[in-house]
């Protein structure tokens, strides 16, 4: 075991991750590459831990927002190719350079300024081509089967001296969606993807890796798998709508414990938190618990989340604070200050899962969990036991 402040606290499973891997890695091709997205802080998850646990997996990839998480993870030791989905100032080339990251490629302005850069200081940039075929969000135009200005921008950047092509990818908005118009749109996307990413090839400019799945492309779209797929929150053993029915054995691989600061009985008629938006409708009794918005738990959950104390649901009233919340513990007699609530995991038989706690506050996991602050310990548990929290994940890892 290991000691932390038991005010908020996060337990990340690593074998849920482990596990997770390996049921994604086992539903792909042979030759299917994996890139592990471990942006935001592996959706909250902690980027390093699960780098090094992926790592240790055979991952082949990684992916990431921005270049500062990057250089994070090159400075504690992962050498794994490592993909910027975003965008990175072209005068930070050198870092590009250095560090060995690859960018992502989003127009043709944006490489003409990576390659002056490049060319100021010497310097190789490794990128990837971002095609959008239909998300219109970063990338070259490519939806629909027209992409003629598009090849034409291409050809440009492929006789630029400082960039090299290593690969092209795209991204499904609505793979997790299983309305007609839906799948038929990701279809479209995919066919637009193959045919721009054979049209680039004639014009012989190589493409080594060609990616498209995310997650929910991976769960319902497994046929466009093609050289390489990039996980994100099926990883973390969310993310898994019902809509198209396709499900893998994934385990949830973080929980979110509180703690009972205090617990008072309140007459009909008091009105409870800011803005008075609760009162009391009989005498009740409140629990006053160590977790607030500045936690990450949503203010938009107020007056109608809930969490677990000894497997029963006990309600939020009132709105949630900056650093605490108020909970009705009105039927569950035997609360007491010190005892533990569950925001979301298994509480004495019962279990509320992050996807629904994200639902009652109108978002989804990957804004929720992704949401949890820095103040917030993350415990790190392996073969069942607690070994780690945060910071010295790496020393543990390394002492192993």
């Amino acid at each position: 075991m290991v000691d932390y402040l038991k005010r908020t606290w996060a337990v990340v499973d690593l074998d849920a991750i482990e596990h997770n891997f390996q049921v994604i890695r086992d539903s792909l091709p042979e030759d299917c590459k994996m890139m592990a997205v471990v942006k935001a802080d592996a959706y909250g998850h902690g980027d390093i831990a699960v780098a090094r646990t992926c790592g240790k997996l055979g991952v082949d990839w990684f992916a990431v927002s921005n270049i500062e998480e990057a250089i994070s993870l090159r400075r504690q030791g992962i050498g794994h190719p490592i993909l910027v989905l975003g965008f990175t100032p072209p005068e930070l080339v050198c870092e590009l350079s250095h560090y060995h990251i690859t960018q992502a490629l989003i127009s043709l302005d944006y490489a003409r300024s990576l390659q002056e850069f490049a060319c100021q200081f010497a310097v190789t940039v490794d990128v990837h081509i971002k095609a959008d075929t239909g998300m219109s969000r970063l990338g070259f135009a490519a939806s629909h089967g027209e992409f003629t200005q598009a090849l034409e921008e291409l050809k440009e950047v492929a006789a630029m001296s400082q960039l090299h092509i290593g690969g092209i990818f795209t991204h499904f908005p609505c793979s997790d969606e299983g309305s007609p118009e839906s799948i038929a749109f990701v279809e479209e996307q995919i066919v637009s993807f193959r045919a721009f990413c054979a049209a680039i090839e004639k014009m012989g400019i190589p493409l080594p890796l060609k990616h498209c799945c995310n997650s929910a492309g991976i769960l319902n779209y497994r046929h466009a798998a093609m050289d390489m797929v990039r996980p994100g929150c099926i990883l973390y053993g969310f993310g898994q709508g019902d809509d198209l029915g396709n499900r893998m054995d994934l385990w949830p691989a973080m929980e979110l414990y509180t703690t009972v600061a205090m617990v008072k009985t309140v007459p009909a008629g008091t009105q409870v938190g800011y803005g008075r938006t609760f009162t009391a409708p009989k005498e009740m009794k409140i629990a006053s618990c160590t977790i607030g918005y500045a936690d990450g738990y949503s203010r938009h959950l107020s007056n109608k989340g809930y969490m677990l104390i000894h497997g029963q649901k006990a309600p939020i009233v009132g709105r949630v604070c900056m650093d605490q919340l108020m909970l009705d513990v009105t039927d569950i007699p035997q609360v007491k200050q010190g005892d533990v609530v569950t925001v979301f995991g298994p509480s004495d038989g019962a279990y509320l899962s992050a996807e629904e706690v994200s639902a009652m506050a109108g978002t989804i996991p990957n804004d929720f969990l992704s949401e949890i602050s820095k103040r917030v310990p993350r415990i790190y548990k392996k073969n069942g036991s607690e070994f780690a929290v945060n910071d010295i994940v790496r020393r543990l890892y390394e002492e192993k």
